[in-house]
């Protein structure tokens, strides 16, 4: 069960950049003629910026599961880190095609 929430909360974060104009859905960021994105909306410098700081807040809650679960975090190299990022990449697709290539 647990498995499947942070599958959930995973997919969840990594799709919520882009769907608000607003930084963390909570600052207005300043409304730039040259966006990448649209004239009205953050950047997709600001929306990168977000993917990372998401991806480690659902790290830290994934080590707190792990750690409540299990009773003791395993260690992990640096291969497991590449592998989460990008899956966490793949998991910010639909978020991106909708934000970006669709509009």
């Amino acid at each position: 069960m647990t498995n499947w929430i942070l599958f959930g909360l995973v997919f969840f974060a990594a799709n919520l950049p882009w769907s608000s104009n607003k930084l963390f859905y909570l600052i207005p960021v300043k409304q730039n003629l040259d966006s990448t994105l649209d004239s009205q909306g953050k950047n997709l410098g600001w929306c990168l910026f977000e993917l990372i700081v998401l991806y480690f807040l659902v790290g830290a809650v994934a080590l707190y599961a792990e750690y409540a679960t299990l009773g003791q975090i395993t260690h992990q190299d640096w291969e497991f880190y590449a592998v989460t990022s990008c899956l966490f990449l793949v998991f910010a697709f639909p978020g991106f095609v909708y934000k970006v290539l669709w509009k």
